[in-house]
């Protein structure tokens, strides 16, 4: 599977990261409001957001978003934990521009990445911080359901409690008929 193809619908473009990419996602990611539900509440920080950025580069399957209307940088997630044998992969690291909350973009996202990820997988996953209840609600809105916990640490950050969601290339169908 190739986890860094281009990707777009009609809300969003999410295009391979780059190095070049750094300070357009800092601009959003300095806002500390950003990860205030975040295990890791002070990647607002530059050195601290110099550390998930390598972390980023480093996945090879991560994602700058673009809003596909006007072109401006709203955010950036990225693929991982690519596992053939068990015909999964997760998605994760996604943070947006608050003035991409609470509407399209983050559904159009991982939507995005879903579609691309079924064509060669049949479950998704997803880690998201347990004190993070606004991407908890976001991700059963598309229909993944939680499904158990894991101490993870993020690159370079200490370990967190994260749940672990997901939904099968069958359930999304069947949701999305």
């Amino acid at each position: 599977m190739n986890v860094q193809l281009p990707l777009q619908n009609y809300f969003v473009k999410l295009e391979p990261l780059k190095a070049t990419d750094f300070e357009k996602l800092f601009a959003i990611a300095r806002d500390p409001l950003i990860w205030e539900q975040h295990p890791n509440k002070d990647r607002y920080k530059r050195e601290v957001f110099e550390v998930f950025f390598k972390g980023a580069i480093e996945s090879t399957g991560a994602y700058v978003i673009y809003d596909a209307k006007t072109n401006a940088v709203i955010g950036s997630s990225r693929y991982y934990d690519l596992n053939i044998e068990k015909s999964s992969i997760t998605i994760g690291y996604t943070f947006f521009a608050r003035s991409h909350w609470g509407g399209i973009y983050n559904r159009a996202t991982k939507e995005a990445m879903m579609l691309h990820a079924f064509e060669y997988v049949n479950e998704v996953n997803f880690h998201i911080g347990a004190v993070n209840i606004r991407s908890q609600k976001a991700i059963e809105k598309l229909g993944a359901q939680k499904i158990g916990e894991i101490e993870m640490a993020y690159y370079g950050e200490a370990s967190k409690l994260n749940f672990i969601y997901s939904i099968t290339k069958l359930n999304w169908q069947i949701q999305n008929r």
